[in-house]
């Protein structure tokens, strides 16, 4: 074996590896920064070793337990619920798109692909869903709006018309219908991009804050997310409001909002971080199969 054959894989392995060891070291120093004591953060500053170790952002967060819990319950419904109809929805308008015999796919396509380049705004959306559709605080404000993305149902389009015609025809001349066709054929071919797809769309629904700010006034639904948020602007505005807390029997100069900051994001990525590893396969098949061999 030659001097440059063994360079080669050195150098791509170990540039690789430097790129986890970046990826890595930030997510460690979250890790250490949401454990540490707010008197060490101001001292030194965020860093891997800190002066004292604290529990107190944790603490802060899960004071109330059954708020927190009650948040991550809304969350993960809205995550399964959503990732579930969203999927079915963008495979069955996708469908049609891709298949070369159905008379209006190129309008259809148009329409859909139309709406990445203009949106209707916020005000219109807000209208529709509070005084239309009479939505707000009700838990289907925060899954029916966002069910179909346009970028998705483009992206499965073209998965879609990777499947060989003469597969459906040859399911259709055995007497199978549309529907048959669509659920036992085309969606297991299509595994690997639903799989793609619904870890994109779970990250979506499980990060998102937004429409629960604008749709959701009662506490018992908001997403976790949502609380999250509540809970660092009530830290900020008690460690810069002094003319309100003064009254107060804390010092709000002491509260853990760097820590806190810290640990809120481990709180609401540790599970989704946990669910990856076991989706990952399936992930890296979707984004790179390209044909279906016939």
């Amino acid at each position: 074996m030659s001097v440059q054959s063994k360079i080669i894989p050195f150098t791509i392995n170990f540039f690789f590896l430097l790129v986890c060891l970046g990826i890595l070291f930030p997510f460690l120093l979250v890790i250490i920064v949401s454990l540490s004591s707010q008197d060490s953060i101001t001292d030194i500053g965020y860093r891997f070793i800190p002066n004292a170790l604290s529990l107190e952002a944790y603490k802060l967060i899960f004071d109330s337990p059954k708020i927190i819990f009650r948040a991550y319950g809304v969350t993960a419904f809205i995550t399964l619920v959503g990732t579930f109809l969203s999927l079915l929805m963008t495979a069955l308008t996708a469908y049609p798109m891709s298949r070369r015999d159905y008379a209006y796919n190129r309008q259809l396509a148009f329409y859909i692909y139309f709406t990445m380049l203009f949106s209707g705004g916020l005000v219109p959306s807000y209208i529709l869903i509070t005084q239309y559709l009479h939505m707000k605080d009700t838990i289907w404000a925060l899954i029916i709006p966002y069910l179909l993305n346009p970028f998705n149902i483009m992206l499965m389009k073209g998965f879609m018309s990777k499947i060989p015609h003469e597969l459906l025809e040859s399911a259709k001349v055995d007497g199978a219908r549309e529907f048959r066709i669509f659920f036992t054929i085309v969606l297991p071919l299509s595994a690997p991009a639903l799989a793609t797809l619904g870890l994109i769309i779970s990250f979506a629904f499980w990060n998102s804050w937004f429409p629960g700010m604008l749709y959701i006034d009662k506490d018992s639904l908001a997403p976790l997310q949502l609380l999250l948020v509540r809970i660092m602007n009530n830290l900020e505005f008690l460690s810069s409001s002094s003319e309100f807390t003064q009254g107060l029997s804390i010092d709000t100069s002491k509260l853990p909002s760097d820590s806190t900051r810290m640990a809120m994001a481990i709180v609401a990525a540790g599970p989704m971080l946990v669910i990856f590893p076991f989706f990952q396969r399936y992930f890296v098949k979707g984004l790179t199969v390209g044909s279906l061999k016939g």
